[in-house]
């Protein structure tokens, strides 16, 4: 009999892969230090209705599949049925053939509800009855708890209440799940009705009026302060490229109170404001033991008409090709300087800049802990095989691969822990081809400890978090 496409040993072409992989990666349990997912949710414990909210709803990397495969949008993020949306789906499916989708979607499927049969028109309606018939028992806690996922770090503004971290402390979900401060809002001056929106939420998040740059910085400061007791351990800053501009506190407030007069910014203004804000954020991180975490590199918003009518996050972000190097160099030696670079970690979004941010991370490293600098996981359009390949390969030839943090989802959907068990299965794959080919020793057991290192060991050291589930404080 055939055996399944996601099968004991997919993606595992060697014999060392095949004993790296089932006997030490397999074992380990997730941490998922970085993702979308709804604080909300978790704190209810939410029960979905249907396959299509669990698994399509705010999928961007779906959206975009289906568009080019010619499906009008009514059914992707308008009003066709569930149903209707998940044929469609169902139907393109085949058309994602080596994209990673047509992996991720037969993974999902087999790990959450054994389902083995490829997804297309013929099996659309047998999966849809199947998957449905197990909802009940696939509730947000049974998810977390099925992938052993040991903490989990959603992603916060600082204007969001933290109500649903504290239920969620006070349930019995064994998962550990607490906030990471995202306050790019803070950033966007260039918008200032938004911007000013955003201010007054942020008035309402801290219950004091927003009037001087000096009450901008002490409510940020404040939210910081709270984030960090609700067991907050990093920030997350999404931006085309590391600001690094000169800027007194003077000038930033200058900038400020034009924003908050409702003018737009010149460019430098842009650059010298938030390059303010970011040493900042920087300096308040390294004083609470924080990491810092930069996703560089995306060109976000590119087509207009469709962000007017759908809004951002909805597939429309692309591989931007900005220069790097200077500005990012310049930012952490700022922070270095002043011996206030917190522990950082460096996304990249353009594989032609894999090895400038590879080489980087080594001129940080000051030998207070090991791999305080990391080059992060492969990030969004190369979270796939080969993206993940060039991402272990810079790091292990311009860095140290054993110290590697390891792999995150970055996902706004429950369904999407498997691609820890891709990330590793592709991590043993490519360790066991180096064996195979003389270039690792045959020790597997020392190749085997490395693995459990970068797939748990490492990032569970790296943030401080606890290693029983039963304890909740991160130390």
């Amino acid at each position: 009999m055939k055996p399944p496409f996601i099968h004991h040993d997919f993606l595992l072409g060697n014999e060392p892969a095949r004993k790296l992989y089932h006997r030490h990666a397999e074992l380990q349990p997730i941490i998922d230090y970085h993702n979308h997912l709804s604080p909300g949710q978790i704190a209810a414990n939410h029960q979905f209705g249907d396959l299509t909210e669990l698994w399509l709803s705010g999928d961007h990397y779906k959206w975009r599949a289906l568009r080019a495969n010619g499906v009008s949008e009514r059914f992707i993020t308008g009003d066709a049925s569930p149903e209707e949306k998940f044929r469609a789906w169902a139907a393109t499916v085949p058309y994602t053939l080596r994209n990673p989708l047509y992996h991720w979607t037969h993974l999902e499927l087999a790990r959450h509800f054994g389902i083995n049969e490829l997804l297309d028109v013929g099996t659309a309606d047998r999966v849809w009855r199947e998957a449905n018939t197990q909802l009940p028992s696939l509730r947000v806690h049974d998810l977390l708890e099925r992938h052993q996922v040991r903490v989990l770090c959603t992603t916060d503004d600082p204007a969001d209440s933290l109500d649903h971290h504290r239920a969620i402390r006070e349930s019995k979900l064994k998962t550990r799940v607490y906030p990471t401060f995202r306050p790019d809002k803070a950033l966007h001056i260039r918008q200032p009705s938004a911007f000013n929106a955003w201010r007054e939420r942020l008035e309402q998040a801290t219950a004091g009026p927003i009037k001087t740059f000096d009450d901008f910085l002490s409510a940020l400061k404040k939210r910081h302060d709270e984030f960090h007791a609700a067991g907050c351990r990093a920030s997350d800053h999404g931006l085309e490229t590391c600001p690094a501009s000169p800027c007194s506190h003077a000038q930033a407030g200058h900038i400020f109170n034009a924003a908050r007069a409702g003018n737009v910014c010149s460019p430098e203004e842009y650059s010298a404001y938030a390059s303010f804000l970011m040493l900042e954020f920087g300096r308040w991180n390294a004083s609470r033991g924080w990491a810092l975490q930069l996703h560089l590199g995306a060109l976000r918003n590119n087509n207009s008409r469709l962000l007017g009518s759908l809004g951002p996050d909805t597939g429309f972000d692309s591989i931007g090709d900005f220069p790097q190097a200077s500005a990012l160099a310049a930012y952490l030696n700022a922070l270095d300087d002043t011996n206030e670079l917190p522990r950082t970690i460096l996304y990249n979004l353009n594989p032609a800049d894999n090895y400038i941010f590879a080489a980087m991370t080594g001129n940080f490293q000051d030998g207070v802990m090991p791999g305080k600098v990391q080059l992060g996981g492969s990030w969004w359009f190369l979270d796939q095989k080969e993206g993940i390949e060039w991402q272990l390969n810079a790091l292990s030839n311009l860095g140290l691969l054993r110290r590697f943090v390891g792999m995150v989802t970055d996902s706004r959907c429950f369904l999407s822990f498997p691609r820890h068990e891709y990330f590793r299965r592709v991590l043993c794959n490519l360790l066991g081809q180096g064996v195979v080919a003389g270039e690792l020793p045959s020790d597997l057991p020392l190749i085997g400890k490395m693995v459990e290192e970068i797939c748990f060991t490492n990032v569970r050291d790296y943030f401080g978090f606890e290693p029983s589930p039963e304890i909740a404080p991160c130390l």
